[in-house]
């Protein structure tokens, strides 16, 4: 029987993806973030709401300091054994950063700084061998022929080290999340602790989807509307999928972050001339208040534009975008740019819970008790 999921978090970010499988579950016994900013944002989460703090720490180190032999490699391997004494599954989830796989990105692949990361957290799955792992990352790693072999070879690794594993390119909409954006997921586990070995087909991607993406995209969404146009609600839309439902259930006017805005440089005249819902453009797209938003990335120059107001989006409106609960904030210490970027980067907190549910299911009916 499995007693506990203990779950090693690399490149955590202010632990979005983390507090999805926290939220189902998951035990967090160790957190690596390499931006200090990001990693005392996580802190500062848990500390208000109370969270306990993982068993064995954080680190502030690059991910790439533990696949030496060294002192930090060495003690991850005996708290990885500590764990699986107390028969304890052990994962690593991680998404490392991803714009050198991102189409709008640099594109520069496995051998872009960031590309180079993807490689170094394959390689740490295969030195320290934990009982599963997840990977996340943009769809152009998938789908784009170009990295596309980067990931097969990838894969190749870790199924010499006897992993097994599934994949799919989920939309974020579909968990519930007001937002058009894919992500790859791919999940692993050690065939040895399969009841059936060499067989996933018991994974169930869909199990904890809300919704059918091609459904929702279907629907007649509002596309433009004059700025500050009274509009009333469209009929056969989606309302807990519309920006303005997640303003209002996550009380932004009230949040904590509600006053981490940008101000604009353009000018008013600038703001009040672009239309409701006017997305076409790579920046300057002001969301409309009845549909869902476009994927909330804020780096690469682009601007987000709040649905009836002069202004871009505040934190508080963006984390509301990325399906978090009211109650997560980030602190006063971090600068305007840490804050949006920590935001976009990270994976939506509903995609999140979604995936580790279906992970969460497949490991407890496909999984050997006595395995561990």
């Amino acid at each position: 029987m499995i007693k506990n999921l203990s779950v090693f978090s690399f490149f955590a970010g202010s632990g979005l993806l983390d507090l999805g499988f926290e939220d189902n579950g998951y035990n967090i016994v160790f957190v690596n973030e390499f931006s200090k900013a990001f990693l005392d944002a996580y802190k500062f989460v848990r500390d208000k709401n109370n969270y306990e703090h993982p068993k064995y720490g954080y680190s502030n180190d690059s991910i790439e300091d533990y696949l030496s032999g060294d002192g930090k490699n060495i003690l991850l391997k005996q708290q990885i054994k500590k764990e699986k004494k107390l028969d304890n599954l052990t994962g690593f989830i991680g998404g490392p950063p991803c714009p050198d796989f991102s189409i709008g990105g640099k594109n520069r692949g496995r051998n872009g700084d960031n590309g180079k990361l993807t490689g170094t957290y394959f390689s740490l799955i295969c030195d320290l061998e934990p009982d599963f792992f997840v990977f996340e990352n943009v769809k152009g790693l998938w789908r784009t022929k170009k990295h596309r072999g980067f990931f097969e070879e990838m894969k190749k690794n870790v199924s010499e080290k006897q992993y097994i594993t599934t994949e799919q390119l989920v939309n974020s909409i579909e968990f519930g999340v007001p937002q058009d954006r894919d992500r790859i997921i791919l999940f692993g586990i050690k065939k040895r602790l399969l009841k059936s070995k060499n067989d996933m087909s018991g994974f169930d991607w869909d199990k904890f989807k809300t919704y059918k993406k091609d459904e929702v995209f279907n629907l007649n969404w509002p596309i433009k509307n004059k700025f500050q146009e009274i509009i009333p609600f469209p009929e056969n839309i989606i309302k807990e999928l519309t920006v303005s439902y997640w303003f209002s259930k996550n009380e932004v006017e009230n949040h904590y972050n509600t006053d981490d805005q940008f101000m604009p440089r353009a000018g008013l005249a600038k703001f009040e001339s672009i239309d409701e819902g006017d997305v076409s453009k790579k920046s300057y797209k002001r969301l409309h208040r009845y549909r869902y938003s476009p994927t909330a990335a804020y780096g690469n120059n682009e601007v987000h534009i709040h649905p009836t107001e002069p202004r871009r989006l505040n934190v508080a409106e963006v984390l509301a975008i990325q399906s978090l609960p009211k109650y997560f904030s980030l602190p006063e210490g971090m600068t305007l740019t840490q804050k949006f970027k920590t935001v976009g980067n990270g994976v939506p907190y509903l995609l999140a819970k979604g995936v580790s549910g279906s992970i969460l299911s497949f490991l407890e009916n496909f999984v050997l008790g006595d395995a561990l």
